[in-house]
């Protein structure tokens, strides 16, 4: 079993996800605007993107547009946490997420990790990049 973070934007999930999929690495990248689905589905005919999807391996992150008129703000209460393999890979995903965002625990060294920070991104998503604490051999 896995889960699957979901976000949601209003408006500006294309360019969130071309971002991403750039910040990130990710060569499959499916976007699905409303204006594409079949006329009898009676969804609205707008650019919004109603489907969105980037892999990195076998790891999905998702997204989507709110629908035109639906309310919402960003992802205020929800983290995407994301593992690296090093402290420089670590560095650099986190100051690309953090160009234009909001630093919210720098970036460096904890008693958990050896380097682990959050930031919000421009679009609104906050993220917990980090380092998986080293494993004793026992």
């Amino acid at each position: 079993m896995t889960f699957i973070p979901y976000l949601y934007f209003d408006g500006d999930c294309d360019a969130a996800m071309t971002f991403y999929a750039g910040v990130f690495g990710a060569d499959d990248v499916q976007k699905m605007r409303y204006s594409d689905a079949p006329e009898d589905e009676s969804l609205p005919d707008s650019d919004r993107i109603m489907y969105s999807q980037i892999m990195l391996g076998d790891q999905a992150l998702m997204a989507s547009d709110r629908m035109p008129g639906v309310a919402g703000g960003p992802q205020t209460s929800v983290a995407v946490n994301h593992p690296v393999s090093s402290v420089e890979a670590g560095q650099k995903t986190f100051d690309q997420l953090a160009e234009g965002g909001t630093i919210t625990m720098p970036y460096g060294a904890t008693f958990f990790s050896p380097a682990f920070g959050m930031v919000c991104d421009r679009f609104g998503t906050n993220w917990m990049i980090g380092v998986p604490p080293r494993q004793d051999d026992g």
